[in-house]
């Protein structure tokens, strides 16, 4: 494996899917089905791609894996510079396995502009393989960047009648924050000479100069995840976005500020990420409380799982900034599951949309008797979103409380009680969906297709659940690793 280069492979390969696709004859009277076949299996390709790396990963090495570095500006002193740790393996292995689903999915869905659609996802994947590899700063700027073109176009042209307005205030929340953070990747550059994050984890930075930048690069990562009160753009952009949209979205997306917090902000601020450590906690516990809150008052399906996004990843900055080994395990997991859990939601809320054409939670109600293969999915999938023992989402929120727990009791008290919030809406969520009274003519239940895509979503929620070690030990050395620096 030392002689291929694997990360640029799995950069690449669906760019170069997306070339292909773009050369398909438009005038084939089979042009759909194809467009749609390339990307499927090109993204397929890539997954098991990805799961060549896994198997040749060494889980007993700290460091930074697969390298591969060359210089691209020689006066500048800028590197073409990839290596993964296991932080960034589990990232890579969540984006693999999100973006066939979404393509999948949407085979019947979307019917104009196809292979547009598809090459966006197929792009998306391209930039968050090439963030999660980076390890030279205006690389990870780049790759960073760039994952807000796709979806931006995935939410103006597919997403619903207001998407004109969502598509744009998410690119302007996050073009805004992505700016600050180029400001602050200038400034370290110039301070240090370098923009090798490697060797930025060795350079002393004065305290004073640490916060500036931990501020810069905080509150583009902050409207990523996106931590109350940046994330008023994520509702809107969930709302008006076609299904595979806000999957990938909430599944992979969110989760870049996170990663960002845990390459960046940790390991080159370490004073700075202590010094504002009680204002994050701060900002985390109201995600946490008040937009539990905000959930419970929610009627729109696809706003009342955004705003649980929120909530949810508001355990996640909680755990990476507890800065100790429970939480920053807890926070990697949490994200992981809360990849999976929320892509499972949103795949469950675009099934019923697309069957009663409706949003509305109100217009819901019986589906168990019509479709009862989806309702036990989705209790399933409900059951992890409120934290339930044997789901992934009880190991991360228990690991980050522990963590928490450790640091200041009342903390974890305060964002215990959030869960409980959490079951609240959720459970309200599912009784109103399944049971009730409405009873709709003609609806089907899921064909074999979803049937497997919702049973892959199940498998691993419950087995990593269950199994939490297998995930863990993937990224353990790594995340021991920051709290040793």
């Amino acid at each position: 494996m030392t002689n291929i280069p694997i990360l640029s492979l799995l950069i690449f390969f669906p760019f170069i899917g997306s070339l292909v696709i773009l050369l398909i004859n438009r005038k084939d009277k089979f042009y759909d089905n194809k467009v749609k076949e390339i990307g499927v299996w090109t993204s397929i390709i890539n997954f098991l791609l990805s799961l060549i790396v896994f198997y040749f990963f060494d889980k007993t090495d700290s460091q930074f894996q697969f390298i591969e570095k060359f210089k691209i500006i020689n006066d500048l002193d800028v590197y073409y510079y990839l290596g993964i740790d296991g932080i960034s393996l589990s990232f890579i292995l969540l984006t693999t396995l999100l973006i066939p689903v979404c393509i999948i999915t949407s085979w019947n869905k979307i019917k104009e502009h196809i292979s547009y659609f598809v090459v966006s996802f197929l792009m998306i994947e391209c930039f968050l393989i090439g963030l999660f590899s980076s390890l030279d700063l205006f690389m990870f700027y780049i790759f960073f960047e760039g994952s807000l073109i796709p979806l931006f176009l995935i939410i103006g042209i597919w997403g619903g009648k207001n998407r004109i307005y969502a598509s744009y205030k998410f690119f302007l929340f996050t073009l805004f924050g992505s700016l600050l953070m180029l400001l602050g990747i200038l400034t370290l550059y110039f301070y240090s000479g370098t923009s090798n994050i490697t060797l930025l984890m060795k350079t002393n930075i004065p305290f004073t100069l640490q916060i500036w930048l931990f501020l810069s690069f905080f509150i583009s990562f902050a409207i990523k995840i996106p931590m109350w009160p940046f994330h008023t753009w994520l509702p809107d952009a969930h709302v008006e976005a076609p299904t595979a949209g806000s999957v990938i979205l909430a599944g992979i997306l969110l989760k870049l500020g996170g990663y960002g917090f845990l390459r960046l902000s940790l390991p080159l601020f370490p004073e700075a990420s202590e010094f504002f450590t009680p204002l994050i906690f701060i900002l985390s516990l109201i995600a946490i409380i008040y937009i539990s809150l905000v959930a419970l008052a929610q009627t729109n399906i696809k706003k009342l799982i955004a705003y649980s996004s929120v909530a949810h990843m508001g355990f996640v900055t909680l755990g990476i900034f507890s800065r100790n080994l429970e939480g920053l395990q807890g926070s990697v997991f949490q994200m992981i599951s809360h990849g999976l859990i929320s892509a499972a939601l949103f795949l469950s809320a675009g099934s019923l949309i697309d069957r009663m054409q409706t949003k509305n939670i109100n217009d819901f109600g019986g589906i168990w008797k019509q479709m009862p293969i989806f309702s036990v999915f989705f209790m399933v999938y409900c059951l992890g979103a409120i934290s339930f023992p044997g789901t992934t989402g009880f190991i991360s929120e228990f690991l980050v409380l522990l963590g928490v727990f450790k640091i200041n009791f009342l903390i974890s008290f305060i964002a215990a009680f959030g869960i409980i919030l959490s079951v609240t809406y959720i459970l309200w969520l599912y009784n109103r969906v399944c049971f009730g009274d409405n009873i709709y003519k003609g609806i089907s239940d899921l064909n074999i297709n979803d049937t497997l895509i919702f049973f892959i979503f199940l498998f691993l929620i419950i087995m990593l659940g269950i199994y939490p070690n297998f995930l863990i030990s993937i990224y353990e050395l790594s995340t021991n690793k920051l709290i040793i620096n």
